[in-house]
């Protein structure tokens, strides 16, 4: 379908899926820069019209007399007062007071001449310019609110239609990819009970709901039937791709083998919508799913950040820094060291390890290759490159893990962030420094500095364009880049950053036999007719960014929530209730922890894996007198060194997606009949990196605090 039905020369899918996608990730941006910007319009408005907030509405003309006859009004009330006769009173009414009641007409006419003269200066103060202005700012300010409303359905939008186009380009993330048609047969029967359960669960979710004898908002209302329509459209899917094999699958295959092609969301989604079904609680997987929807926010953030990813991989900066290092002609061993170090940056970026490996993992290891690091060596820095930046500001798993817990901040984490980032860095440097087959070599400085130099200038115009587009944020919008601008702005900054490439293509129109009417009108035909038949680069460049990102979001947002699920069926089979709530020694209970932490990390996504620690484990580490701020950082640690680690290894998964399977397989025969060492050093070299940064991590601070 994809490739045979066209409209405007863009395929279906790019109508159907990845333009609802790419609206969905606009309207966000958009609706984060409003917040920014209605806060800088009310300052504004109150730098230009002391008292702004007055002027914002048109103030309502009081009722009161400024004018009343004070000694008729009092004449009036002592007759009134001495005309009332209670026939229930048992007892005499006091006296009224005409010097009390005199007092209390002459407060509330000056009251009430305050009021007119507010009124009248108020309204003589709202002029067009006033009413100009605020009908802009609360216009913004409606946006903002309806945002915030609406970012709930978003969300759920985004999911769907996301979660969708992975089932159907069979993106989905699984331990190997499907090559045979028993590994097609076995992975679509399980996404069809994957897909069975969730669409049982969220329609006992709704019926749940709406017998409960509560209202149930417009909102949840939506939400309810927007997750029954979704499901219901990818069950139908689950049932087509079970029925029809891809024709180009192998014959044959191995039912076991198989096993490993099922995608981790579908064997979560068994496990947990097994459990709630077998407890009587078939509502499970929706609620939880629900509960993944108040966090709205953080979660379009990380389709936000794909979306940043994959606009990044599409530029042309990556390629211009990696070429600053070549005039050094550094040891593939360094290089990658460097690379590993540098890539921590954007990493931190771009929210996660998984969304940069999938961003710029192919071109680390084509840079690498080309320097002559053997494969193995190659594959094992494209993981480990997203590994490092995760505890660097602005990281989107740091700001949520500071959102669930009140005890520790954005600051602190960071702040000891960059220590643990300095740790895994040395040790990462050390380990292929002294395994290296080669010696470490570099090019003399005096020989390299004119080719550095010449590799500087391209990068300028790059600086000046990030420099500028930052800058205008921070000056105009007082939003300047940190862990919560970070989302909006760097979508921008990439655009920007296309725009300036595209522009860099036209240097033609700078000269000056082209300076005339008709080479600017033929020139602008041609573009119009590439942007028409979709060959246009700016567009044709979004275009694919979003086409791939919507597959990305797809499988990371789908894992996410069967993972948020998982942490449902550990909360509610109490599984954690087997261990101790408390520890007598802290070393034992930081052992016990960094244990269960690598576990989790090994079969969970990060985010999920944050929001069922936050539930479940950070109390026990608190209660056992392990601090909050060593706790999670000894938790990011342990969940890198479970994305690494077998059996699941998501950082590799997604490696080995970006390379391909045929330079993994070549990996294995080029070392064939070497040491153990580098037959697996793709698998060791990271594990044995994060795991002694993890052990220094852990019980260092321990041992510390006791001398």
């Amino acid at each position: 379908m994809e490739q045979t039905v066209r409209l405007g020369n863009r395929s279906a899918y790019e109508w159907v899926a990845a333009l609802p996608a790419f609206l969905v990730l606009v309207f966000v941006v958009i609706l984060n820069t409003s917040h920014a910007l209605h806060a800088q319009l009310l300052q504004l408005g109150e730098n230009i019209w002391d008292g702004y907030f007055q002027l914002r509405n048109d103030p309502v003309a009081p009722v009161c007399n400024p004018a009343m006859d004070i000694d008729s009004e009092l004449a009036r009330l002592i007759r009134e007062a001495n005309t009332q006769d209670d026939d229930w009173d048992l007892f005499e009414a006091e006296p009224a007071d005409p010097q009390i009641m005199r007092q209390s007409l002459l407060a509330a006419q000056t009251q009430c001449v305050q009021q007119h003269e507010f009124y009248s200066q108020t309204s003589q103060r709202i002029t067009p310019a006033v009413q100009v202005f605020r009908t802009l700012e609360k216009s913004i300010a409606s946006f903002g609110e309806f945002g915030l409303t609406a970012q709930r359905i978003m969300l759920a939008v985004l999911v769907l239609i996301c979660g969708m186009t992975a089932l159907f380009r069979r993106h989905h993330i699984a331990i190997r990819p499907m090559i045979t048609a028993m590994d097609y047969r076995v992975a679509a029967t399980a996404q069809l009970v994957a897909s069975a359960i969730l669409f049982y669960s969220v329609y006992s979710f709704r019926e749940v709901a709406f017998s409960a004898g509560v209202d149930v908002s417009l909102q949840h209302s939506i939400l309810h039937n927007l997750w029954i329509a979704g499901f219901g459209s990818i069950l139908l899917l689950s049932v087509y791709q079970f029925l029809f094999i891809p024709k180009d699958a192998e014959p044959g295959g191995s039912f076991l083998k198989a096993q490993l092609s099922v995608p981790l969301y579908a064997t979560m989604c068994i496990i947990s919508g097994g459990y709630f079904i077998a407890t009587g609680h078939t509502a499970g997987i929706g609620i939880y799913l629900n509960q993944m929807m108040e966090l709205s926010q953080l979660f379009l953030n990380v389709g936000l950040y794909v979306w940043i990813g994959m606009l990044l991989k599409r530029t042309e900066l990556a390629q211009v820094v990696f070429n600053i290092f070549r005039p050094f002609k550094m040891a593939p061993e360094l290089l990658a060291v460097v690379v590993v170090a540098i890539a921590a940056i954007p990493t931190a970026y771009t929210g996660a390890s998984g969304i940069f490996v999938i961003a710029v993992g192919g071109l680390i290891y084509a840079e690498l290759r080309r320097a002559g690091a053997r494969r193995q060596l190659a594959l094992a820095a494209t993981a480990m490159s997203g590994s490092l930046g995760v505890v660097l500001r602005p990281c989107l798993l740091v700001v949520i893990i500071a959102a669930l817990n009140n005890e520790v901040t954005t600051d602190q984490l960071f702040g000891w962030g960059v220590k643990v980032f300095l740790l895994t860095t040395v040790l990462f440097a050390g380990i292929p420094l002294l395994t290296g087959r080669n010696s470490i070599r570099m090019e003399k400085p005096t020989v390299a500095l004119p080719e550095f130099i010449q590799a500087l200038k391209p990068l300028i115009p790059y600086i000046v364009i990030i420099g500028l587009t930052l800058a205008v944020y921070g000056l105009a919008l007082n939003a300047w880049l940190d862990e919560f601008s970070a989302p909006f702005i760097l979508p921008v900054l990439l655009l920007v950053i296309l725009i300036y490439e595209r522009a860099a293509q036209e240097k033609g129109l700078l000269k000056r036999e082209n300076i005339n009417i008709e080479y600017v009108e033929n020139r602008l035909e041609k573009s119009w007719d590439d942007l028409r038949d979709g060959n246009d680069s700016i567009e044709k460049t979004i275009r694919e960014a979003t086409t791939e990102t919507t597959g990305h979001i797809g499988a990371l947002l789908m894992l996410m929530g069967l993972s948020v699920s998982i942490g449902g069926v550990v909360e509610r089979a109490e599984l954690m209730s087997m261990v101790p709530t408390t520890f007598e020694s802290v070393w034992l209970a930081m052992a016990l922890l960094v244990a269960l932490l690598v576990v989790i990390g090994m079969v969970m996504d990060p985010y999920g894996a944050v929001i069922l620690v936050s539930a479940t484990i950070a109390s026990i580490a608190y209660d056992s007198g392990i601090h909050p701020v060593h706790f999670w950082m000894v938790t990011l640690v342990a969940f890198e060194l479970g994305y690494l680690s077998p059996p699941v290894a998501l950082n590799h998964l997604l490696t080995r997606q970006v390379v391909g399977e045929e330079e993994v397989r070549l990996a294995k025969e080029e070392t064939a009949g070497m040491s153990f060492w580098y037959r697996y050093e793709r698998i060791l070299l990271p594990l044995l990196t994060m795991a002694i940064a993890l052990a220094i991590v852990a019980f260092v601070p321990l041992l510390i605090s006791e001398l």
